[in-house]
């Protein structure tokens, strides 16, 4: 099984590993960081994928506090702590970011799969160029960006999508589409069926799978869109949340044992992927 990848990924694994380590050490935060040069606010945010450790070094102290001295496990968590401090290709990116988003993009893209409910627009690593900047483009009054704001945010977007074609191995996407988010017009209807043409398109690939819930079926619905990030054992499944007053990420169990319900409903109750292409193409002739 592949390692990890992405710095944010990685830094998340060197945590659970620390955790891990501390725990079997039976050390509490406090007596962990006990005569240490970083604090307790430092070590939680290291265990959690927050933040990464200063240095090296730091993680060597932090292995001898917790006994650890086999050559071969030190070198395997140095090689992991020097992955985790690199840039990430979206770190050029950080200054049209909201808060929170840096550490989403960074998950997306070391994730192995996605699967995400999507009711009000066109889920991100689905959109076109032409749909995602008339999205921005429309917003750009009312939030007062500039021009210069909307084309990073569209370059982000695009660079985004390359996930679903990374060479050493494309991330395995499974969306669910509410057809209200596939009505609503942005930008023009030109933009919206060649919208359709490539969620079509992409649905067409192995690791990608499409899913529409029509809007006259009596099932359950969600009004906040959500994604469910796997990464592969022995890390935690992640889920991103957002509602009107919050974007969350989280790993608790009683969280993603909710989601996991959530979004099995909602694919059970939505079309089968196989029906998605005539329905698009049924769209495209009434828009």
């Amino acid at each position: 099984m592949a390692a990890p990848t992405g710095p944010t990924v990685r830094r998340m694994q060197l945590g659970w590993e620390l955790k891990k380590l501390r725990e079997k050490s039976q050390l509490t935060l406090e007596q962990a960081v006990e005569g240490l040069p970083f604090s307790v606010t430092k070590l939680y945010r290291t265990e959690n994928g927050l933040t990464a450790l200063k240095s090296a070094a730091d993680l060597r102290i932090l292995l001898d506090r917790y006994g650890v001295d086999a050559d071969e496990d030190i070198d395997f968590l140095v090689e992991i702590h020097r992955d985790s401090v690199n840039r990430g290709w979206w770190s050029v990116f950080r200054n049209v970011m909201p808060s929170g988003m840096s550490m989403f993009v960074g998950l997306e893209s070391g994730a192995r799969s996605i699967r995400a409910w999507q009711p009000n627009v066109v889920y991100g690593l689905l959109q076109t160029e032409r749909y995602a900047r008339e999205m921005f483009l429309t917003a750009k009054p009312v939030d007062e960006t500039t021009t210069a704001f909307v084309e990073r945010n569209v370059q982000l977007r695009m660079e985004r999508k390359k996930v679903l074609h990374r060479p050493h191995g494309p991330l395995e996407l499974w969306t669910i589409l509410d057809e209200a988010a596939l009505r609503r017009t942005v930008g023009s209807p030109d933009v919206m069926r060649e919208q359709y043409e490539e969620i079509v398109r992409l649905a067409q690939q192995d690791n990608v799978t499409v899913q529409i819930l029509p809007m006259a079926m009596a099932a359950y619905w969600s009004s906040f869109n959500f994604a469910l990030l796997e990464f592969g054992s022995p890390l935690p499944t992640v889920v991103q949340i957002d509602t009107h007053k919050v974007a969350d990420l989280t790993d608790k169990d009683t969280e993603i044992w909710t989601f996991t319900r959530r979004f099995d409903a909602l694919r059970a109750a939505a079309l089968a992927p196989g029906e998605t292409p005539a329905f698009l193409q049924r769209l495209a002739r009434e828009i």
